[in-house]
């Protein structure tokens, strides 16, 4: 038990004296931690800036209900690449008649939604207008479950308002505050869109935004009023899926693409003229987009990381330098050589976990800088920044034994003599 007391006492006058050298060479030192805060702060600034991406993903990109999936002419998600999309630009429309027919035909499916979307709309109340921003979609019945739209707000469509075209209309949560003042309920009240009045029906429960995009300035209108308005063809149909449950989800996906094939004739053997995807699609995507990105930050700050710790060596090699007569009068009084390495490797380590501590807080609010543009929730990366410090831990290691060890070895009587 004593000696046990006895090396926390040892322990504890070695921070301290670490402590105090760091203190006596403020300038020094503080030059000395900028490698490591440059690195520690790039991997930290990284990684919160992805993570509040993938939250944003996560969080906002919910235009799909869960065990859902979605059918498109191109490739959601991010963007291709012009090659790409070169390659595709020639495919046919889905028509409603195909979509009719995965929703007829899928008996995997719990509800198949059809829609088709108008862009850079103005909306029209008493002489209130909106800029040229909205989307209008038109919905089948299922079309809203499966775009996992909540009507927080009224009422959602009727089979009567499908079968008779009804102009109803229901707004997203962001448009209903434009379009309305506060004092004013939206229910009831009549717009223009494009010349055509609509009566609301129902407002939308607020959906957030996917980075930085919001996705409630859009208004939904029966899938037979849009093609009243806009014409049935000439432009091509989506098609949301949505699985009995999670456990036929890919049965589900093989039985609409085997259906849709059919309907379009694709040849056995030739690729899909048409594209699938949901949430988790669009996730998987990101991270594989964002991974070598990740891995060149890594490997920059490490070699940031390194510089830094070749700076530390130098700086505890000039300190024992400086610091030789004080070493020898320490083993003159009985200072055993573990003493001394345990000084100077503290001192080392201490260094190296300030510059860290320093490079994880700006770090992290470097990051989550990207959160309030997004206007998304803040994210503290607990893991990367364990991992952080347990680098910087490791640098002050290996790059504060040499040091250490010169000073542990030195002749106690040749140090007395150092001037």
């Amino acid at each position: 038990m004593s000696k046990i007391l006895l090396d926390w006492s040892t322990l504890r006058e070695s921070l301290a004296m670490a402590v105090n050298a760091i203190r006596a060479n403020k300038l020094r030192s503080a030059l000395t931690l900028i490698g490591m805060v440059v690195g520690v702060f790039s991997i930290i600034a990284v990684m919160t800036a992805m993570g509040v991406l993938r939250n944003s993903i996560e969080e906002g990109m919910t235009q799909l209900g869960a065990n859902t999936f979605q059918i498109q002419k191109f490739p959601g998600g991010f963007d291709s690449g012009h090659e790409e999309r070169r390659r595709l630009r020639n495919r046919k429309d889905i028509t409603y008649e195909q979509a009719q027919r995965v929703r007829d035909q899928a008996t995997y499916a719990e509800a198949v939604g059809i829609e088709a979307w108008q862009f850079g709309k103005i909306a029209w109340w008493e002489g209130r207008r909106t800029n040229p921003n909205v989307q209008l979609a038109g919905e089948n019945l299922d079309g809203l479950a499966t775009n996992n739209w909540v009507v927080a707000r009224g009422r959602g469509f009727s089979a009567q308002d499908m079968d008779l075209g009804s102009k109803v209309i229901v707004l997203g949560d962001n448009l209903a505050e434009k379009l309305f003042p506060s004092y004013a309920d939206p229910l009831n009240q009549t717009i223009r869109i494009d010349g055509y009045l609509y009566r609301v029906i129902g407002v939308f429960e607020k959906k957030g935004s996917a980075l930085g995009d919001g996705q409630d300035n859009f208004a939904s209108i029966p899938i037979t009023t849009y093609f009243g308005v806009y014409g049935k063809y000439g432009r091509s149909i989506n098609i949301m899926v949505k699985a009995l449950n999670r456990e036929v989800y890919e049965d589900c996906l093989d039985q609409s693409r085997a259906i849709l094939r059919a309907a379009r004739n694709v040849p056995p053997g030739a690729e899909d003229d048409f594209a699938y995807f949901s949430n988790e699609a669009i996730i998987t995507q990101f991270n594989d987009l964002t991974s070598g990105f990740r891995l060149g930050v890594l490997l920059i700050s490490s070699i940031a990381l390194l510089a830094a710790g070749i700076g530390i060596m130098n700086i505890m090699l000039v300190s024992v330098t400086e610091r030789t007569r004080e070493i020898g009068i320490r083993k003159a009084i009985g200072a055993l050589r573990r003493d001394i390495l345990s000084q100077f490797i503290i001192e080392a380590v201490l260094l190296s976990l300030i510059g860290g501590i320093i490079g994880v807080i700006f770090g992290i609010i470097g990051g989550n800088a990207v959160s309030i543009w997004l206007k998304v929730p803040a994210v503290v990366p607990w893991d990367w920044a364990g991992i952080g410090l347990g680098v910087c831990s490791a640098v002050g290691l290996c790059f504060g034994v040499y040091p250490a060890w010169k000073a542990a070895t030195l002749d106690p009587i040749e140090a007395l003599r150092y001037e």
